[in-house]
């Protein structure tokens, strides 16, 4: 699995702060993601869910004992908070459609917020890629991550030790902190039985069953199933409807490069639309 070509911008995208700022005032996280997949007779469908949105990767703020989990079984408990990106973040199960439909359908997908507390809706059109397998598979994405790490910069309020903590921060550290973000609960669904199946299939797996709690970070079974998917957006389109006699809609584009994923000169060009 490689990127699609995307000029990917060095500079934190102008409507991250803003878009960030609605997301603080809301009391869940959740959001929209829609893709492309098929049905019974090949034909072309639209399929939707809600999923958890999980940050910008890879500043994902853990809950306590998710930070204690971390602490207790992983290196320095984690990687130090020297990268920010624009690439949005949710999790999903290695298992689930949505992942098969990525993959079929050129990674397109778009995600969609409506933050009813500030009357705004965000929509983020983009490829989406998702990583997160185990380490007999590693060699497979590695390429990807490889790619993925173009989107990333220096946070500009980092004062550490750069060339130290560059070489601390690894992708397992960032995918596993995503997992410990998880409680025992929600981790031990990675180990149920796989989504969609009938219930009256018996499972060829003995580890696989309802209502497990996962405490180890590490579990094979559960991280076996567990990804973690990014989205990298390349239009995102803000509708404002806080003023109902003067509704706004905005667009941001990501243009720039030739094409070549390589290039990591994109830049966001704005536009004002009729709402």
């Amino acid at each position: 699995m490689s990127l699609r070509a995307l000029p990917l911008s060095q500079t934190r995208a102008p409507w991250r702060d803003l878009i960030s700022s609605h997301l603080e005032k809301q009391k869940e996280y959740d959001f929209t993601v829609a893709t492309v997949g098929y049905d019974a007779k090949q034909r072309i469908v639209p399929r939707v869910r809600t999923c958890g949105f999980r940050g910008f990767f890879p500043e994902l703020k853990l809950h306590p004992s998710g930070q204690k989990d971390m602490d207790q079984q992983v290196e320095d408990g984690g990687n130090p908070p020297l990268f920010e990106s624009d690439l949005l973040s949710f999790t999903s199960d290695i298992r689930m459609e949505k992942l098969r439909q990525l993959d079929s359908t050129g990674n397109s997908i778009e995600a969609m917020f409506w933050l009813k507390e500030v009357m705004v809706q965000w929509r983020i059109k983009g490829q989406a890629y998702y990583i997160g397998s185990p380490a007999a598979e590693s060699g497979k994405e590695s390429d990807l991550q490889a790619q993925l790490f173009k989107a990333l910069r220096r946070k500009d309020d980092y004062h550490g030790d750069e060339k130290a903590d560059f070489k601390k921060w690894t992708w397992d550290k960032a995918i596993t902190k995503y997992f410990a973000n998880h409680s025992p609960a929600m981790r031990g669904s990675f180990r149920n039985p796989p989504p969609g199946q009938p219930r009256t299939q018996q499972l060829s797996n003995p580890d696989l069953s309802l209502g497990q709690k996962v405490s180890d970070l590490h579990d094979p079974v559960a991280r076996a199933n567990f990804r973690l998917v990014l989205i990298l957006p390349e239009e995102v389109e803000q509708l404002d409807l806080s003023n109902g006699d003067d509704p706004r809609r905005r667009k941001w584009t990501l243009v720039g490069g030739d094409g070549d994923v390589e290039r990591t000169g994109g830049q966001w060009q704005e536009s004002e639309l009729w709402p």
